[in-house]
C-alpha cells in the first residue's frame, strides 16, 4: 500500500511539474516566438528607435553605478554602528522594492518635482528653479527604487565577513583604511559585481519611470517604444522587432549577472557575532551618522510626503479609484495563488526527477524576460482567437505570476531542500506521502518562506503597471493604471489620494502575508 502510495504520489509529481513546465515554456518561449514571427529585418527600425536602445543602456549603466556607489558607504555606516532603531530602519529602507513605481514617482515629485521641496527651498533663496524630467529624473527615480537593494546585498557582504578578521585586524594595529583595504575590499569585489548587474537588469526593463518621468521622444527607452509602437502606432512588426531586441539585452544582462558571480575569498569563521573595532573617533562617527541620515531621509521623505498629501483626499476619491483597486486587489491575490502553486509543484519535481536542474532553469528564466515582450506575445498568440482585451486582468495576473515565479523559487526551493534532507527519510518510514507529507511534513516547515514570497508576489503584482497599458480599456483598468490617468490629467489632489490608497494596499499585502507566515512558523 506505501509502495503504491509513493508511486502515485512520484507520477502526481510528474505530470504536475510538466504542465508547469509547459506553462513556463508557452510563457517565457512561445510568447517570444510569437514575437519573433511578426518581427521584420532590423532595417524596419527607425533612427528613434536605436536612440531608445542607447537611451535605455546609458540611463540602466548610469542607474545601476550610482545606486551601487551610494549605497557602499551607507552599508559600511550601518555595518560599523550599532543604534537603537537599526534594526528597524534597515527594514523601512527595504519599502522602496516593493513600492509600486507611479507611488515612488509621486513621492519623488513632492520632494523634487516644480511644486516640491527642493524647488520651493530653492525659489525661497532667490535661486531658479530645475527640471526634474529627462535623463537626470529616470536615474533619480532607479536610484530611488534600487539604492534599498544594493545597500541590503553590501550589508549582507559585511555581515559575512569573520568575526575573528576583524579581531587580528585590531591585534595588528589597523587603522580604519587598513581595515577597508584587507578584509572590506576584497568582500566587495566578490559582491559588487553581482549587485551591479542585478540593479542594471531591473533598470533595463523600466517601463513606469520612463513613461512619468522621461518628459519626452528624448528619454525613451526600449519598453517604451514598445508601448508606442504598441498602442499608438499599432505596428505590430515594430512592436515584435523591438521586443525581440528588449529581450536580447536581457539575456545577455542575465548571462552576464549569472557568469560574473565571484567566489568570496575571505574564508570560514565560528560563526561569532562580528564586533568591530574601527569605530573609534569623533570624526569618523560623525560621518557614518550623517551618511545614516541622509541616506534614510533620501528614502523615507518621500513616502512621507505621499502619506501628509493623500490623507486629506482619500474619502472624496472617485468612484472609479476604488472599483480600480478592487481589480487590483483580484489580480494580486490570484497572481499569489498562482505563483505559490506553481512554484510548490516545480520545486517537489526540481528535487524528485533527475532533469531538476532543467526545470529550475527554467523557472529562473523569467530574469532575463520582460512583462512587456510577454505581454506583446501572449496578445499575439491570442489575437487570432479572441479579442485579446477581453483577457486582460486574467492574462496580467498570469504574467505577474510567471514575473514573481524566480523570485519565489529562490525563497521556497532551498528551504524544500533543507526539508527533503532532514525528514524525508522519516516520512518514508512513516508512509507519508502526497497530500499528507504536504500538509503535515512540508507545509508548516514551509510557511516562513511561503509568508514571505506570497508578499512579496502580492506587493509586486498589486502595484505592476505593464501589461495591464496593452491590454486594458478604460472600464477594465487597475489601480496603477487608473493612478497613472489621474496624474496626466493634472488630478493631483485624486492622485495623492490613490496613491495613498495603492500604498497601503501594497505594503498591507506584504505585511499580512509575510505576518502569516512568520507567526505559524514561530507558533
Amino acid at each position: 500500500m506505501t509502495r503504491n502510495a509513493a508511486s502515485a504520489a512520484r507520477l502526481f509529481t510528474l505530470i504536475a511539474g510538466s504542465l508547469v513546465a509547459l506553462w513556463l515554456l508557452v510563457l517565457n518561449f512561445g510568447a517570444l516566438g510569437a514575437v519573433a514571427v511578426r518581427a521584420e529585418g532590423f532595417s524596419a527600425l527607425r533612427g528613434s528607435d536605436w536612440a531608445a536602445v542607447r537611451f535605455t543602456l546609458i540611463q540602466a549603466v548610469l542607474s545601476a553605478m550610482l545606486s551601487v556607489a551610494l549605497a557602499i558607504p551607507i552599508a559600511r555606516a550601518l555595518a560599523r554602528r550599532q543604534f537603537r532603531g537599526r534594526g528597524l530602519l534597515i527594514t523601512l529602507m527595504g519599502a522602496p522594492f516593493i513600492l509600486p513605481t507611479l507611488v515612488a514617482v509621486l513621492g519623488l515629485l513632492a520632494v523634487f518635482g516644480r511644486s516640491g521641496l527642493i524647488n520651493q527651498g530653492l525659489e525661497g533663496v532667490g535661486l531658479a528653479r530645475f527640471n526634474i524630467f529627462g535623463l537626470h529624473g529616470v536615474v533619480l527615480a532607479h536610484v530611488f527604487y534600487n539604492l534599498p537593494l544594493a545597500t541590503r546585498i553590501v550589508l549582507q557582504g559585511w555581515a559575512a565577513i569573520p568575526a575573528e578578521h576583524f579581531r587580528l585586524a585590531a591585534s595588528l594595529g589597523f587603522r580604519p583604511q587598513d581595515t577597508f583595504r584587507q578584509l572590506e575590499v576584497p568582500m566587495l569585489r566578490a559582491v559588487l559585481p553581482g549587485a551591479f548587474l542585478v540593479i542594471f537588469l531591473i533598470c533595463l526593463t523600466s517601463f513606469s519611470v520612463a513613461l512619468t518621468m522621461g518628459g519626452g521622444p528624448r528619454a525613451t527607452t526600449v519598453e517604451l517604444a514598445i508601448y508606442q509602437a504598441f498602442r499608438f502606432d499599432y505596428d505590430m512588426g515594430r512592436a515584435a522587432l523591438l521586443a525581440l531586441v528588449q529581450f536580447a539585452l536581457c539575456a545577455v544582462a542575465g548571462l552576464v549577472a549569472w557568469r560574473v558571480a565571484l567566489p568570496s575569498a575571505l574564508g570560514g569563521g565560528m560563526d561569532r557575532p562580528v564586533q568591530r573595532f574601527d569605530t573609534g573617533g569623533a570624526a569618523l562617527r560623525s560621518w557614518d551618522s550623517a551618511l545614516i541620515v541622509s541616506g534614510a531621509l533620501f528614502l523615507l521623505v518621500p513616502l512621507a510626503m505621499i502619506t501628509l498629501r493623500g490623507l486629506p483626499h482619500i474619502a472624496g476619491l472617485p468612484v472609479e479609484v476604488w472599483q480600480a483597486a478592487g481589480r487590483s486587489l483580484v489580480v494580486a491575490l490570484g497572481a499569489t495563488a498562482v505563483t505559490l502553486a506553481m512554484t510548490l509543484t516545480l520545486a517537489h519535481a526540481v528535487l524528485a526527477f533527475r532533469g531538476g536542474a532543467f526545470l529550475e532553469w527554467l523557472g529562473l528564466a523569467a530574469l532575463a524576460a520582460s512583462p512587456l515582450v510577454i505581454g506583446t506575445g501572449l496578445f499575439l498568440l491570442i489575437q487570432p482567437l479572441a479579442n485579446p482585451r477581453d483577457f486582460a486582468l486574467v492574462v496580467t495576473m498570469l504574467v505577474n505570476a510567471g514575473m514573481a515565479m524566480p523570485f519565489a523559487l529562490r525563497l521556497i526551493l532551498p528551504a524544500l531542500r533543507d526539508i527533503t534532507s532532514t525528514q524525508g527519510r522519516l516520512a518514508d518510514a512513516l508512509g507519508l506521502h502526497g497530500w499528507a507529507r504536504l500538509r503535515i511534513v512540508t507545509l508548516p516547515r514551509l510557511r516562513r518562506p511561503l509568508g514571505f514570497a506570497a508578499g512579496l508576489t502580492a506587493a509586486l503584482s498589486m502595484g505592476d503597471l505593464g501589461v495591464i497599458m496593452l491590454f486594458a480599456e478604460r472600464e477594465g483598468a487597475t489601480l496603477p493604471m487608473q493612478l497613472y490617468r489621474l496624474m496626466t490629467a493634472y488630478r493631483l489632489d485624486d492622485a495623492a489620494g490613490a496613491a495613498l490608497v495603492l500604498l497601503g494596499a501594497s505594503l498591507g499585502l506584504f505585511w499580512a502575508f509575510d505576518r502569516w507566515g512568520r507567526s505559524h512558523a514561530e507558533a
